[in-house]
């Protein structure tokens, strides 16, 4: 017979040259066995009769990819949640929020297809570094426009983007 961890007790006084144990279940060796046979290899169960294995997996990596979305969203992209009552706002709300994901995807897509190292995310905080002003006085008025660095201006290139002017 085998125990966790959790069950061997080495506090307890041997008893006729054995651990008398006591309250412990022996671990069943048969079903150890065959929880074996899985290890490394996903298993996925489906309520779907009538979905073919190849599609149970291709929609099993859909959602996986839907998470990571909603993981950026948070992290990334920063979007806090929002409560609406309306529905027109709720669908507003839906809609940014899918387009910005959109957005930092076809970022990642253009970064990655040029051989960029940088990831969406540090491309958004390099490029937020730039800042236009706009100073009045009186009746003039002058627009400026920070300095772009050569990083700033890569950037601009790998994705395809005008650069500000």
């Amino acid at each position: 017979m085998r125990l966790t961890a959790r069950e061997h007790r080495h506090d307890m006084p041997p008893t006729s040259g054995h651990h008398q144990l006591s309250g412990i279940t022996p671990v069943n060796e048969e079903a150890v066995a065959d929880a074996e046979l899985f290890d490394g290899k996903l298993a996925l169960i489906t309520n779907a009769p009538d979905l073919a294995p190849a599609e149970a997996v291709s929609r099993y990596k859909a959602l996986a990819d839907i998470e990571r979305g909603f993981r950026v969203l948070k992290s990334d992209i920063e979007i806090a949640p929002v409560h609406h009552r309306l529905p027109d706002r709720i669908r507003a709300h839906a809609l940014i929020c899918f387009l910005a994901l959109v957005l930092y995807r076809v970022m990642r897509m253009r970064l990655k297809a040029k051989g960029h190292s940088a990831s969406p995310r540090i491309a958004l905080d390099i490029l937020a570094r730039i800042q236009r002003h706009r100073a009045k006085i009186a009746e003039h008025t002058v627009d400026g426009l920070s300095t772009t660095t050569p990083e700033q201006l890569e950037l601009f290139d790998t994705l395809n983007l005008p650069k500000p002017a």
